[in-house]
């Protein structure tokens, strides 16, 4: 892959080095077009953001995703797609890994969201791999995953309650070990992360069957009538505050749907009701402050239901706000 490196910014500066990593991927979701998320956020002007924000960067470019045309899309008991989604999420995962352990700070864009099966087998192998000589229960614990995931759905579904069989809809319920073993196993570990260190954030739009398992599973959930009585800053204080509280490791996943239509119509599973501009920077200016994030994703941008590239440039900011962009 093509690789984009800048020049030292600020030699004070002692943040992680970002390593971006594009998955041209929608064989998860139900339309085509995400797969265009990755080139959409670099025209809307990614690279300049991260700079303005006071970050480097190395752009490792895009995984070769096969399409369709080339390999069949296949039905595997209501896991569309499974083959090419594996194989996807594996080659994710290994470069995520390999970041993990030099210290690097992993930023994937999408592509629809079941690439964060990838993203997580990578950061939850890079972790256990890096702190394997620690033994104790309490080392142990200290290295775990905390993830808190911005998304107007729970994706908590699994192949048995699906409606569509859309992996995309599948991805927290695989990182708690629940699903297909191919992905619920990719890297060699399941689960990725223990269900109370998860926070779902910003929920609106949930299948019959997810409403059950998001309750029983252990998460933690806010939806968007948390945030319209409590206001964005009090929800993630708290969603911060219980992703890192057993922690030393924090993933945020942005799902661009979590975000009004009216701001971001450029997605496949547009709801309205969403967050407002100011709420979705206010979440990622919050997690930001907290100095915690170690990895951050961003999917389901889709340019080709897009208004100009209006969603693009929207993703593009609210990755810079939650890597340290500041107003003031």
């Amino acid at each position: 892959m093509p690789r984009v490196r800048t020049a030292t910014i600020d030699k004070a500066n002692t943040t992680p080095l970002v390593h971006i990593i594009g998955v041209p991927m929608d064989h998860g979701a139900g339309r085509r077009g995400v797969g265009m998320g990755p080139s959409a956020l670099r025209i809307g002007g990614l690279h300049d953001k991260l700079k303005a924000a006071g970050r480097e960067f190395e752009d490792h470019g895009d995984i070769l995703i096969r399409t369709p045309e080339r390999s069949r899309a296949t039905v595997e008991g209501k896991a569309n797609n499974l083959p090419i989604v594996l194989r996807a999420c594996d080659a994710l995962h290994e470069h995520v890994q390999r970041i993990v352990m030099k210290d690097g700070f992993p930023l994937v864009i999408g592509g629809d969201h079941s690439i964060n099966i990838g993203t997580m087998a990578g950061l939850a192998v890079g972790i256990a791999e890096k702190h394997k000589s620690r033994n104790s229960k309490k080392q142990a614990r200290a290295h775990e995953l905390g993830v808190i995931w911005i998304d107007a759905h729970g994706d908590l579904n699994t192949p048995e309650t699906s409606p569509s069989g859309n992996i995309h809809g599948m991805p927290v319920a695989v990182a708690l070990g629940k699903g297909p073993r191919a992905l619920t196993h990719l890297g060699g570990l399941s689960p990725k992360v223990q269900p109370n260190n998860v926070v779902l954030v910003g929920l609106r739009d949930l299948d019959v069957e997810e409403k059950k398992a998001i309750l029983d599973s252990g998460v933690h959930a806010f939806t968007m009538q948390d945030i319209d009585m409590r206001g964005m800053a009090g929800v993630m204080q708290e969603a911060i505050s219980l992703a890192t509280r057993n922690t030393q490791y924090l993933h945020v996943s942005f799902d661009i749907d979590s975000v009004d239509p009216r701001m971001a119509p450029g997605t496949g599973t547009t709801v309205f009701g969403g967050l407002t501009y100011r709420e979705a920077h206010l979440a990622l200016e919050m997690v930001a402050e907290s100095g915690k994030l170690t990895s951050f994703e961003m999917v389901e941008v889709n340019p080709i239901l897009d208004n100009y590239n209006m969603t693009g440039e929207l993703a593009c900011g609210l990755i810079a706000s939650a890597l340290g962009k500041r107003i003031l």
